[in-house]
């Protein structure tokens, strides 16, 4: 299940509000607890709280701190994107978010307001944000001065852009359309949207449109005279107090404000003696002009009122006044419960709530992003912060890695080598690490050499290998490494910087062994391509696998997939799909299928299938329509190492896609092995996802 829902608006003015407010009182209604997260909000003077986030928290007594409820100002992020920080704004605003997630049982996403600099950035923003959050999403425009054909088109194309981005959206919202067109439009909408989307069309609520005495009063930097309990009132509409009174009161209707210079008494006794009279409208308050006040003799006689409307004194003259009113942006804020509550009421009113609900309880995001991905493996190594060997301690990318790690209080460490090389070596790159922060073992010298080199005698004896050649062997970083996972006395050991595969991999085949009932020791990359993670394996151990061999390779790559919150789907990749191909290569692949099928009924897999029919949907409609992974795989197995390696690091380099791993399937305590080429980051990661592979054991 989803645990969050997103809203975006396509402009400016939508009236987002009204959809919030709605949401939050919709899933209060079905969950104890919902928690409120804005990514980007307007830039707020210091002191001050975003009017969104206020309101919100407030009204529905959510359990958060202001700060709590967003990640960025709009001016942070601009500043970050100047200096191409993108990787950045997302980490931080997933970290935000799964703080609150982890608080609450649901979490309404607000997306940005369009407003001020750096607008034309905002769509992309949003839908990035939505994507690297795995949530779906609800969409809103305005029907404001707008055609049929313009609103839904611009809903469509909103849509069509969160889905070609992978992001579902759950409803569609039209808001602000004219009372008569409501009726029009929803159907426009349906016409138009899939089938599975959600339309609701709000009309025009001139509650919902209009500003009230204190808006008003804060844009004009108004002193208040009289009237304050009733400053929320709402203002219907706003004339000029220049004619003579018989002649103005005629014009009055409900909610009317007065404006008029600030010594026509006669105008002001006036509105005031019209809104308690019940020949007149109900006035919602006067605007006195021109910095002007009534003089003392009236100023008592009103005090003297009992029930008195909002009266405003402005600096400024009645015609700037006027126009600066017609322009201001009616918005809700915590007191105004009256708005709150009549956006709650037109949310339920034209918004189908309860087949909302239902999609929000049963959606499951599909797949997962690499930015999403990667937080979630640091959140979960940090979790159990598992102890890692690294039997290379004196490479440069190793030290440098080991300090990211250290600082990320992921794991423990173990550097393997001469202490003084070692500490010489940090010290002459400059890494500023606190040495009693990593634990550094020469095997040479190290109280626990000649026990390991005993075990190993012990192990290997049946194969020829004495005292001192297992001595000899313990001298080796990579032996000494295995045999501290071996023992317990490290919960995983990564190498390679330096190193062969086969050098780093040979110790922990000869003693570490494999698992029961596992015969082939595999592995797999988790690619993290633009918009999702793939498992492709085996890409780095096995030349040329048998089908008994790829099927258990399959197997394994599923249950690695799985258990790090991926759905497999698995892809027996081949040069022809289905039974069209016939050969030695794709007669391997079909059988090793046919033994998966056999050994986990349970599992979702194809094969053969060729690598287009896999990942694209068209594709793998028209090859193989039946097919519950055509189109939609996440585990994809090549047929030889040949295919897999070369396949990856094309990928790697055509995408810039990460390739996390090799990760070892099928040993008893994990192994993993580095490319010589690796990067810091490379190493940072592969030590990650080894602390995770412990949990395991």
């Amino acid at each position: 299940m989803s645990k969050a829902i997103y809203i975006v608006t396509t402009e400016p003015n939508s009236g987002k509000s009204i959809v919030s407010l709605g949401l939050m009182q919709l899933l209060l209604g079905r969950t104890a607890k919902v928690g409120y997260f804005r990514p980007i909000i307007d830039d707020v003077p210091k002191g001050k709280t975003d009017n969104h986030i206020d309101t919100v928290l407030s009204y529905f007594n959510v359990d958060m701190k202001p700060e709590e409820a967003f990640a960025y100002t709009r001016s942070q992020v601009v500043q970050l994107k100047n200096l191409d920080k993108d990787d950045e704004i997302v980490g931080h605003i997933i970290h935000k978010y799964k703080t609150i997630e982890n608080k609450f049982d649901f979490v309404l996403v607000e997306g940005t307001d369009f407003s001020g600099e750096g607008a034309i950035i905002e769509w992309d923003i949003n839908v990035l944000i939505a994507k690297n959050l795995g949530i779906p999403a609800v969409i809103l425009a305005s029907g404001k001065n707008k055609t049929l054909g313009e609103l839904v088109g611009n809903l469509y194309m909103a849509y069509d852009s969160f889905k070609e981005k992978g992001v579902d959206v759950l409803l569609i919202v039209a808001n602000k359309v004219q009372p008569e067109n409501v009726s029009i439009v929803s159907e426009g909408l349906k016409e138009k949207l899939p089938n599975d989307v959600l339309v609701g069309t709000i009309p025009v609520n001139p509650i919902l449109g209009s500003p009230t005495l204190k808006e008003i009063a804060q844009e004009l930097d108004a002193k208040i005279l009289f009237g304050e309990d009733y400053i929320n009132n709402q203002v219907g509409s706003f004339s000029v107090g220049a004619m003579q009174l018989r002649n103005y009161i005629t014009h009055l209707k409900d909610d009317s404000l007065v404006i008029t210079p600030g010594d026509r008494a006669d105008i002001i006794l006036g509105a005031i003696q019209a809104n308690i009279s019940t020949n007149y409208p109900s006035l919602s308050g006067i605007v006195l002009t021109g910095g002007l006040l009534p003089e003392e003799s009236i100023i008592k006689l009103i005090e003297g009122l009992s029930d008195i409307i909002p009266i405003l004194s402005v600096p400024r003259g009645t015609f700037y006044v006027t126009n600066k009113i017609g322009t201001i942006r009616p918005r809700i804020y915590a007191e105004n419960t009256e708005k709150i509550q009549t956006s709650i009421q037109e949310f339920e009113k034209y918004v189908p709530t309860k087949e909302l609900a239902e999609r929000l309880i049963t959606f499951k995001a599909k797949g997962i992003t690499p930015r999403m991905f990667q937080y979630n493996l640091l959140q979960k190594a940090k979790s159990s912060k598992k102890h890692i060997v690294l039997p290379e301690g004196s490479d440069e990318r190793i030290l440098m890695a080991t300090k990211m790690l250290i600082d990320a209080e992921a794991v423990t460490i173990t550097l393997l080598g001469n202490r003084d090389q070692i500490i010489s070596k940090i010290t002459e790159l400059d890494i500023d690490i606190d040495l009693s922060t990593i634990n550094i073992i020469d095997p040479t010298t190290s109280d626990n050499f000649l026990n390991y080199a005993t075990t190993l005698f012990e192990l290997r004896k049946h194969k020829n290998v004495n005292l001192a050649m297992a001595k000899d062997l313990m001298e080796d970083v990579s032996y000494y490494g295995t045999m501290m996972v071996y023992k317990g006395h490290a919960d995983g050991m990564v190498s390679g910087a330096v190193h062969t595969t086969q050098h780093t991999i040979r110790p922990a085949l000869q003693f570490i062994k494999t698992k029961p009932g596992v015969s082939i020791v595999s592995s797999i990359f988790f690619m993290c391509l633009p918009n999702r993670v793939t498992v492709f394996g085996d890409c780095a151990i096995n030349p040329n696998p048998t089908s008994e061999q790829l099927s258990e390779i399959a197997i394994s790559s599923a249950a690695t997939s799985a258990a790090f919150g991926i759905e497999p789907k698995v892809a027996m990749l081949s040069y022809s799909s289905g039974a069209s191909g016939v050969g030695e290569d794709v007669d391997r692949v079909r059988k090793a299928t046919e033994i998966i099928k056999d050994k986990r009924p349970d599992l979702k897999v194809e094969g053969p299938i060729q690598y287009d029919a896999a990942v694209d949907a068209k594709v793998g409609l028209s090859k193989l329509p039946e097919s519950e992974v055509a189109g939609q795989a996440s585990v994809f197995i090549f047929p030889d190492l040949n295919t897999g390696n070369n396949t990856y690091k094309a990928v790697q380099r055509e995408t810039g896609a990460l390739a996390i791993g090799p990760m070892l399937q099928g040993l008893n305590k994990p192994v993993n092995d580095l490319s010589r080429g690796c990067t810091v980051d490379d190493i940072f990661n592969t030590v990650i996802i080894t602390a995770i592979q412990a949990e395991g054991f």
